[in-house]
């Protein structure tokens, strides 16, 4: 019965680890977590331009930072700014337009978690020879779990009114419990440690057990032993037998 209820409870675990229920919650969710940010409050004539998927143009490099987090965590539900370097080696200038970012599974970035708000710029320009830094700042969802999850950002901007998206970060980051030291995976890890040593303790009590069966079943085994009862001694006095006992013993 014991063992029933610890599989039950294991199973039970490794529902709370599965990710993929993160997947489907409803994008209005997410970026109403954002409370009082002004990201993602897109402007109507940069509609066409956000989630668009332009080619990069020649001549533009980009570059990614994260200010004093070089292990790249980012806390759910807390927001994270990054730096977006462009270097302009054309012959003409550029104008930024948006720099946008979302959240894919590690193993198969076909299966979006979170589609993070766009950062509008307005009068963001880089001349030719030269290099600029942009501030992005997001907030991943308070409901997601803490894992590694892969980010994958692009600034859109124009060349001669002509658009054109660059990827500036196709990468993980560690997402981890905001303000906390304690995460979900530790505590998993912790109670199936206790679990396993439960289950251990429960074999070896049982295989003593059965030993100690083994051990008690041996030692039944009767032996006869011989005793001399007085009793019978006086009993026999004066018959043939004791008679016959006396003379055996005054011939030895």
């Amino acid at each position: 019965m014991a063992m029933k209820i610890l599989r039950v409870f294991f199973f039970g675990l490794l529902l709370l680890q599965f990710p993929l229920f993160q997947v489907v919650r409803c994008q209005s969710e997410i970026e109403a977590d954002v409370e009082g940010s002004k990201l993602g409050i897109v402007r109507e004539d940069v509609q066409d331009f956000v989630g668009s998927n332009f080619k990069p143009a020649p001549g533009v490099e980009t570059i990614c930072f994260f200010p004093r987090n070089s292990a790249k965590v980012v806390p759910a539900g807390e927001k994270t700014e990054l730096l977006v370097g462009m270097e302009n080696v054309g012959e003409s200038p550029l104008n930024i337009i948006t720099i946008e970012a979302s959240v894919h599974l590690p193993f198969d970035h076909r299966m979006l978690v979170q589609n993070l708000t766009a950062q509008v710029f307005d009068n963001a320009s880089v001349p030719p020879s030269t290099q600029a830094t942009f501030p992005y700042i997001f907030a991943l969802s308070k409901f997601l779990q803490p894992r590694t999850f892969d980010l994958v950002g692009t600034v859109v901007y124009e060349i001669n009114q002509s658009p054109y998206q660059s990827t500036f970060y196709n990468g993980t980051i560690e997402v981890v419990e905001a303000g906390g030291f304690v995460s979900v995976e530790s505590v998993f890890l912790v109670t199936l440690g206790i679990s396993l040593v439960v289950l251990l303790g429960l074999w070896i009590h049982d295989q003593f057990k059965r030993i100690s069966q083994k051990t008690k079943a041996a030692s039944k085994v009767e032996v006869g032993t011989g005793t001399t009862d007085a009793s019978m001694d006086e009993w026999l006095q004066g018959t043939a037998y004791n008679q016959s006992s006396s003379k055996s013993k005054k011939k030895k």
